[in-house]
């Protein structure tokens, strides 16, 4: 009778150890899912490092150098103070600006008149290296919100 209680213990503790074991799993597993599957909030959608054409840094090329910041929520965000920074350091900071909800708006690197889709840094040079760079946007507290990174990452270099 010793044995059959023994074995009975066992193997309550066996099923016991498996259900909690799978109770743990799932959950982690489901959340895992459904991370990858959110988009974020605010995001870089689209970066145009390479200007189409020559180079020729007139004002034109350089706004045909732009980053495309997408809000995937159905409100609108306040961008003010938020940034768009390069691996050189080169920061432009929104200012004044509402992203409407399901909206994009392209941040062009020349000089322009802003619109409710088009924000210009007003440079008169290339920010975004073409052979490798990081663009990284920060929110008004400096916290990280999206990267998008091509190339070989590296400190220092230009076009």
């Amino acid at each position: 009778m010793s044995k059959s209680i023994t074995a009975r213990r066992l193997t309550a503790a066996a099923l016991t150890v498996g259900a909690v074991s799978a109770a743990l799993a799932v959950p982690a597993a489901a959340a895992d899912h459904d991370h990858r599957s959110k988009r974020p909030n605010v995001e870089i959608s689209h970066v145009q490092y390479d200007s189409p054409g020559r180079d020729t840094r007139s004002n034109r090329s350089l706004n045909r150098e732009l980053v495309e910041i997408t809000n995937n929520t159905r409100r609108a965000v306040n961008l003010h103070g938020w940034t768009l920074k390069d691996e050189d350091g080169h920061t432009y900071t929104f200012r004044h600006y509402r992203l409407d909800g399901r909206a994009t708006v392209r941040v062009h690197t020349g000089q322009g008149r802003d619109t409710r889709h088009d924000v210009y840094q007003d440079r008169r040079n290339y920010v975004w290296d073409n052979r490798s760079d990081t663009a990284t946007l920060r929110n008004d507290h400096r916290r990280f919100i999206d990267s998008q990174s091509w190339g070989h990452h590296r400190h220092g270099g230009r076009h």
